[in-house]
């Protein structure tokens, strides 16, 4: 059953009559159809007392939970082998099998550096996070510039120390970051805005910050167990090809963990965002009391698995849809390339029906399953036009770049420190830490991109509930608004007229012949 949203623009609206257009009456025949397939319609928003909610995506919320006991047992193990003693559980028989190199390391030289790795990115993410809500223009302009040179500086370094892939690596990344940074230039204005009131949201609550540094700890936590076996396996007698896929299949598993982490905190604040827009102000007597702890609850239990679900994909097709998008921009006249671009373009558009960061709002507000979350935003931004400013915004790979800067100066800390000690490790503790950074700096960060999921979701639903929080915001975003539909009506119609000139000079060449 679809949701349309036409409510007048600039009415104040009441958080009821919202509630059941949200949520509206089902009829008996609908609601005898939906207990047949089980039920999607959302619970209410504030209806005192709350109904309870379905537990949504079970199967990958068992996933998750096995995929963290099974691997914590075998993080254990590897790192016990190398404690103190060589082989201590005769874990290297299995190693000749995977081109064992030498007698290897023991577990205690390398946690220490992965425990530094850990303080440094937690500081990081605290640092980020107040700079960016007290500094928020700066902090961006300094994330959006600094990337391409830390990366080019740190390419440097891998060529001089002979790592020549690691090297490559680094230098593509340096270049694919400049030009992204030249093609999206024009966009930095809209953008910036975005992110100074989204961090005004943040500033007006501030317990999602602090929720934030919660998880961190609990973050770190798990980093502890994860780089105790990681240790284990930098130390361990394989050869470096064997540990570096050790290492990958490590590495996969910490950004699933970290990814729940961070889209468990986006929901919890999209929950608390949307309750006080809704509402009209957290302090007002309609919102619902410690809303918090409410949306803390929904997220940690009938909510979970649906962020365990959606953490698997949603990070990498929002990567390769920048990327394709970024692409597509700058290719004119070749109309082969343009064609198989597009098709991946589609193809990707496709993807993102299904998985997208919106999807945890709607996960927040209704408790719906992730993928009916997904498609559920994906429509009403569509059917808004609103999707047009969601195309023409950076924020989310701003605040990217400021993840991925976090994450390099950790690795480059920990990375120094391995060199004096253990030179030929310098690569693959790095990188590991690196990827700690980012999971901690992402932590933080989210709470901002939280925000600006949630502005943008109310606005779909109903402009005035924006226009009653910042009607200045309201002005300038509905102009944006404007300004991008008709940017893609002038479009539109260029192509029209270039395709009925083409067809025109097709058959004029045809009568000729």
């Amino acid at each position: 059953m679809r949701n349309q949203f036409s409510l007048e623009q600039g009415a104040v609206i009441d958080p009821t009559a919202l509630e059941e257009a949200i949520n509206p009456v089902l009829t008996d025949e609908e609601h005898q159809g939906d207990s047949e397939q089980g039920s999607d319609t959302p619970p209410p928003l504030a209806r005192d007392p709350e109904p309870l909610r379905l537990w949504r995506d079970v199967f990958w919320l068992g996933v998750f939970s096995i995929h963290m006991v099974g691997l914590g047992f075998v993080l254990a193990v590897l790192g016990i082998n190398r404690l103190n003693k060589v082989n201590r559980l005769n874990l290297d028989k299995y190693a000749k099998h995977i081109n064992q190199l030498s007698s290897g390391d023991q577990t205690e030289v390398y946690w220490p550096m992965y425990g530094t790795a850990g303080v440094i990115g937690a500081v990081l993410s605290w640092a980020w996070l107040s700079i960016l809500c007290h500094r928020a223009n700066q902090m961006m302009k300094v994330a959006v510039h600094i990337i391409t040179t830390y990366l080019a500086v740190i390419s440097v370094f891998c060529f001089w120390d002979g790592e020549i892939f690691w090297g490559i690596v680094f230098a593509v990344g340096a270049l694919l970051q400049f030009l992204y940074i030249i093609s999206v230039m024009d966009r930095l204005p809209f953008t910036m805005l975005v992110l100074r009131k989204a961090v005004k949201m943040v500033l007006d609550l501030p317990e999602a910050a602090k929720l934030s540094y919660v998880f961190v700890g609990v973050m770190l936590m798990w980093m502890t167990i994860w780089s105790f076996g990681v240790s284990g396996v930098v130390a361990s007698s394989m050869g470096n090809g064997g540990r570096w896929w050790v290492l990958l299949v490590l590495s996969v598993s910490l950004f699933w963990t970290g990814a729940v982490f961070c889209n468990t905190v986006h929901v919890i604040v999209a929950g608390l965002v949307a309750l006080v827009l809704i509402h009209g102000g957290k302090d007002t007597e309609s919102i619902p009391p410690r809303p918090l702890l409410r949306s803390l609850r929904h997220a940690i239990t009938t909510s979970l698995g649906s962020i365990c679900y959606g953490s698997l994909f949603t990070a990498a097709i929002r990567t390769l849809r920048w990327a394709i998008r970024g692409l597509r921009s700058h290719i004119d006249r070749n109309e082969c390339l343009l064609c198989c671009v597009d098709f991946l373009f589609h193809l990707v558009e496709t993807l993102v029906r299904f998985f997208n960061k919106y999807a945890y709002v709607q996960v927040a507000v209704t408790g719906k399953s992730f993928n009916h979350s997904a498609r559920d935003a994906w429509e009403l931004f569509q059917c808004t036009g609103v999707e047009a400013l969601i195309a023409y915004d950076c924020s989310g790979a701003i605040l990217l770049m400021g993840i991925v800067l976090g994450g390099l100066v950790t690795g480059s800390c920990v990375g120094v420190w391995t060199w004096f000690k253990r030179e030929g490790q310098v690569v693959m503790v790095g990188t590991t830490a690196m990827l700690m950074g980012m999971i901690l700096v992402g932590l933080t960060l989210v709470v901002v991109e939280s925000a600006v999921t949630c502005l943008y979701i109310c606005y779909a639903m109903d402009p005035s509930l924006i226009s009653r929080w910042d009607s200045e915001f309201h002005s300038e975003i509905s102009e944006a608004l404007h300004q991008r539909l008709q940017h893609r009506s002038g479009r539109a119609n260029d192509v029209a007229v270039h395709h009925a000139i083409t067809l025109q000079s097709q058959k004029s060449l045809s009568d000729n012949t």
